[in-house]
Order: structure tokens, then C-alpha cells, then sequence
């Protein structure tokens, strides 16, 4: 009776680290996997940070335009197509 015992729970042993070293979930694949999750979060730390520079550059260009479109319109008259001037008095 001891003997069968014995052999299955060795059996139970065996496919059980097995599993954890060669199935799925293993040691291995999970490493891997922790290894590619740190690959993303840097590329996606790169990503974050061209994204602000982008959003910046977008800005000072909306801010530089906007500051030089007033200033045309204080010192030169300036005009769009589709605005019509209007001059109160002096």
C-alpha cells in the first residue's frame, strides 16, 4: 500500500515541477515576460517624452503666431479676408 502512494505522489512531484519550469507560467516565460514589460515601459517613457516635446513645440508655435498676428494688426493694419475693419475715432 505504501508503495503506490509513494510513486504517485512522486509522479504528482515530478508533473508539478515540470510545470513550473517548463509549462506555461513558468519560471522562464515569466522572467521573459518581465523583461518585455520593462522593454515597453522604457519605449513608452520615450514616447511620453517626444509627445511633451511635440506638445511644446505646438504651443510656442500657436503662441508665437498669435503674438504676431497682433502685433501686424497694431503696427501695419493688418486684416483677414474674412474680417471686416472697423475704425472708431482718434
Amino acid at each position: 500500500m505504501q508503495r503506490p502512494m509513494t510513486w504517485t505522489l512522486l509522479t504528482l512531484l515530478l508533473v508539478l515541477q515540470g510545470q513550473l519550469w517548463i509549462g506555461r507560467g513558468s519560471v522562464p516565460e515569466v522572467i521573459q515576460l518581465q523583461q518585455q514589460i520593462s522593454q515597453q515601459q522604457e519605449l513608452n517613457r520615450q514616447a511620453q517624452i517626444t509627445n511633451q516635446r511635440l506638445n511644446a513645440e505646438l504651443l510656442d508655435l500657436k503662441v508665437g503666431l498669435e503674438m504676431v498676428e497682433e502685433r501686424a494688426r497694431k503696427e501695419i493694419g493688418m486684416v483677414k479676408s474674412n474680417e471686416i475693419f472697423v475704425q472708431l475715432g482718434k
